[in-house]
This record gives structure tokens, C-alpha cells and sequence, in this order.
């Protein structure tokens, strides 16, 4: 007999009636084996994928966590966030009913942390109540909006040429090396006197370099809105695969109270490293250079996370710099072609840039802003409209131009121009310029003001610039930060100025 659909409803209503929402008391289970921070255990039927489990400590004292990630029908593996030699077959292990979460708030600004959220810079402990969950959801499209404020991260060559939105994903890639930490320590840095809550994740670093980032930001003035989350190579890979969520947590935060935070994650190769460790311990079938095969899914679920909410929502910023190192410049591996998939942009940086006095040595060619112009102020659109395209034809041209013995005229002057601008957006480490200031050097640089300046005086020629400017006409300054235009009037003053400049400088 078929059953009707109105039978089917009274019995769905039955169950709903019946069912007993109360807390699932703990329950145990027995460990079969451990080694290498992966247990399994016997038992746990009601444990859930991601809880808390409770191993006994060291000497009976207090407990060791543990985070059930392989559920199966005969048990469950788990990874142990601690120490897990004094563990030994037979030991209880209990349920604790919770997910694992981090302190949030603005109780954890300022300081370092491990990726359980447990203070290691020797200051106390967290006071604060909030806390969030280590993995989310991501915001859904209809809760958040288009990308269009921008990030000044104080880097000429960014700013200018791949402008980073609030609530955007940019990829910065490249071989060991190269100044990928340098370029989101500057933006962290430019962030100073803002409204940005920045977070430092550092995943699998020497804990000496740990150190260094913190005295750097503390130098700068920057700690006082940052927050450290810290997983070194000392620490086992359960810590460093949780440190990359556990900071993304915290920023999440920020984001929900409709206020605007920036993480870096430095550096989602070696989480992934730790993820396949981790999944190899537990049994899980190898796929491509034996990384499991839900490793899109681990980064893919981390960065999706970063986002731009809607008014209605808050308004609320969450903007991701995740570092990906590649080995001999292959961005065709499979690890950052995954995560060049999942970012929105990308900035290539470039050994032999680098070697070759380039700083930043970002290959123009290679990097790009998905977000485009989109996330820029109309000022720098204005200055800067061509300049990633002649940079990238005069990469071109010089290469060419190695092998040929006369050059017309036009592509001499391509040469002669790109050389300039190549130098101009040159920036020492540490000293992220001011949006306004980096409009007028690019304008003074795109205007052929710098044509006739020596290349090896083009540094010089633009601090000394600046300096005029700031001393003699300190109102243009003001006003395109006002404006966030050059309007015909604002163009006029500037290029008078620059002329004036220009006649004094020798």
C-alpha cells in the first residue's frame, strides 16, 4: 500500500515531538594505538567530526585535546594538539562536546598566540568571553557586496598597479627569499593610525623568525593593533594545521562587528605539507606528490572566508594576504595553481628581479589584480591608467633588446622610460609612502618629468621632490586626499610645482 503524504507529515511531527534536545552526555572510548600525534580509538560513537576529545596528561594531571578528524565505523582517528608520548594503548579518552574554538575579540590584539589560542608571550592570560569557532561557513554571495574600498598597503608598485580591495584574496608568490614576508610586514605596517585589525599567522617558521616579525611590528608601532598566531616548525603538524583556521577565526570577529581586519598567511605551503602529514598518518589514500585529495578543499574553506559583508550585514571587512613559496619559480605545481585558483589575484615575485636590485621584485608580466581598478582611488587611476602596460612592454623590449645592435627611436624610448619607472617604484623595506605622496611621484614619473633625470638619480630626484612639495605646497597634498581625484585645476598646481622643482635641481 502507498503511504500518503499526510501520514508521512504526522509521523515527521512525531519525531520532532519526541526528539530530546538535551546535551549528549560525554561518552568514552579506549585508545587502540599512538604514535607520531595520531591516535585511534575504540568506541566514540557520538563523537562529531572536528570535536574536542579529552586524552589524559602527563602523570595523571589534568588532559591533553585531541580533534577527532576520521570518523569510522569501527572508531575514530584523532590528531593530539600536545604532548603524546606519555599516551599508551588502553588510555580513556572522553568526548567533551565542544568544537574546537579561539578567544576572540579585542582582548587578543596586541598579542602572540598559539593556534589554541593560549597566550606565549608571557603577558597573562586572555581575558575575554568571546570566542569563534575554528571553522565556519563562509558568507554566503547574497550577505556580502562588490569589492570596491581599497587596502593602501604603501607599496608603490602595488598601489599603483594591482590595487588590493577590503574584503579581497591577493596571492603573494614566489621562491624562498624573495620579500614576500617584507611586502605584507609593509602593510601591515601602513596600517598604522587606521582602522585595520591586522593578524600575523605564521605556519611552520623558525620560531627565531617569529620572533623577529614581532620585534619588527613592535619597532613600528604596529603590535598595538596586531595579533600574532604562531605554529613554528617546533611545534607538531595538528598546530600547525588548526593555526591558519584559528587566526582566520579571530579576524572573522572583526569582520562581524562591521569593523575591517587583514590577515597574512605565511605560509599555506607548509600547511598544506602538514595536512598531508596528517592525512598520511591517518590512513587516507594519497593523490597528486601524495597530498590527499580534499587539498583544494583545506584552502578553499580557509579563504573563502575573507570577504566584504553587505551594509545590511555590518559592512564589515575581512582581507586575506595568504604567501605561497614555490620551488624554481614553478607556479605550475600543484599547490599554487590551487591557490592561484582560489585567490583573486596574485602578486609573482621573482629571483632574479630580486638579485638584480628590483625591490619589490614583482614580475609586472605575471601578477595581476582580479579586483582591478575597481578597489582603486580615482587619483591613482588617473597617474597610473598605463603604467602596468608600458612596464610590462619594456620587460619585453629589454630582453629583446639584448640581441639588437640599433633601436628606433620610439623603442629607445620605451627603454629609456621603463628604466625610470622601474627605479621609481623602487622602495627600501620598512617604509611603506603615503597615498597621496605615492600620486605625486607616479604623476611626476608618468608625465615625463623623470626623462632627463639620470637612472641612478631617480631615488634621489623623488625624495627631494616630495620634500619641495611637502615644505612649499603642502595644499596639494591635502587635497588629494580630500578630493581622491586630480581634477584639470589640482593637475595644473602640480605640474607648476614640479617645473619649479626642476629648475633648482641639479
Amino acid at each position: 500500500m502507498a503511504i500518503r503524504s499526510d501520514e508521512i507529515g504526522d509521523i515527521l511531527k512525531r519525531r520532532i515531538a519526541s526528539f530530546d534536545s538535551a546535551v549528549v552526555e560525554a561518552s568514552e572510548g579506549v585508545v587502540t594505538s599512538v604514535s607520531d600525534g595520531i591516535a585511534r580509538i575504540y568506541g566514540l560513537d557520538e563523537a562529531m567530526a572536528g570535536e574536542l576529545l579529552a586524552f589524559p596528561g602527563p602523570d595523571g594531571q589534568g588532559s591533553v585535546l585531541g580533534l577527532a578528524l576520521d570518523l569510522r565505523e569501527d572508531g575514530v582517528g584523532a590528531v593530539i594538539l600536545g604532548p603524546y608520548e606519555h599516551l599508551q594503548e588502553g588510555d580513556t579518552v572522553r568526548t567533551t562536546g565542544r568544537i574546537a574554538q579561539v578567544p576572540a575579540g579585542d582582548a587578543v590584539v596586541g598579542r602572540i598566540l598559539d593556534p589554541l589560542g593560549q597566550p606565549i608571550d608571557g603577558r597573562g592570560p586572555i581575558k575575554t568571553t568571546a570566542t569563534m569557532p575554528l571553522e565556519r561557513i563562509a558568507p554566503g554571495v547574497l550577505l556580502r557586496q562588490g569589492v570596491t574600498a581599497p587596502l593602501q598597503t604603501g607599496i608603490k608598485a602595488i598601489d599603483s598597479m594591482f590595487a588590493i580591495g577590503r574584503g579581497q584574496r591577493e596571492l603573494i608568490i614566489g621562491d624562498r627569499q624573495t620579500g614576500k614576508t617584507a611586502i605584507a610586514l609593509d602593510t601591515i605596517i601602513n596600517q598604522k593610525g587606521g582602522d585595520v585589525t591586522c593578524i600575523y599567522v605564521a605556519v611552520g617558521q623558525r620560531a627565531a623568525t617569529v620572533a623577529q616579525v614581532a620585534a619588527t611590528l613592535q619597532q613600528f608601532g604596529a603590535m598595538e593593533y596586531t595579533t600574532i598566531v604562531a605554529a613554528t616548525a617546533a611545534d607538531p603538524a595538528p598546530l600547525q594545521y588548526i593555526a591558519p583556521y584559528a587566526g582566520c577565526a579571530m579576524g572573522e570577529w572583526f569582520m562581524q562587528k562591521g569593523r575591517h581586519a587583514l590577515i597574512v598567511y605565511d605560509d599555506l605551503s607548509k600547511h598544506a605539507d602538514a595536512y598531508r602529514q596528517l592525512s598520511l598518518l591517518l590512513r587516507r589514500p594519497p593523490s597528486r606528490e601524495a597530498y590527499p585529495g580534499d587539498v583544494f578543499y583545506l584552502h578553499s574553506r580557509l579563504l573563502e572566508r575573507s570577504a566584504r559583508m553587505s551594509d545590511k550585514e555590518g559592512g564589515g571587512t575581512f582581507t586575506a594576504l595568504p604567501i605561497i613559496e614555490t620551488k624554481a619559480n614553478d607556479v605550475s605545481a600543484y599547490i599554487p595553481t590551487n591557490v592561484i585558483s582560489i585567490t583573486d589575484g596574485q602578486i609573482y615575485l621573482e629571483t632574479d628581479l630580486f638579485n638584480a636590485g628590483t625591490r619589490p621584485a614583482i614580475n609586472v608580466g605575471l601578477s595581476v589584480s582580479r579586483v582591478g581598478s575597481a578597489a582603486q582611488t580615482k587619483a591613482m587611476k588617473q597617474v597610473a591608467g598605463q603604467l602596468k602596460l608600458d612596464l610590462a612592454q619594456y620587460g619585453e623590449l629589454k630582453a629583446f633588446s639584448q640581441f639588437a645592435a640599433d633601436l628606433d627611436k620610439r623603442t629607445r624610448a620605451t627603454l629609456e622610460r621603463g628604466q625610470r619607472m622601474t627605479e621609481l617604484l623602487n622602495q627600501p623595506q620598512y617604509e611603506p609612502v603615503p597615498f597621496a605622496r605615492q600620486v605625486m611621484a607616479i604623476f611626476a614619473g608618468t608625465r615625463g618629468y623623470l626623462d632627463d633625470v639620470p637612472v641612478n638619480r631617480i631615488s634621489d630626484f623623488e625624495r627631494s621632490l616630495l620634500r619641495f612639495l611637502e615644505q612649499n605646497c603642502p595644499d596639494l597634498e591635502k587635497a588629494i586626499i580630500k578630493e581622491g581625484e586630480v581634477s584639470a585645476e589640482l593637475e595644473a598646481k602640480l605640474r607648476a610645482a614640479i617645473e619649479d622643482f626642476k629648475k633648482d635641481y641639479a
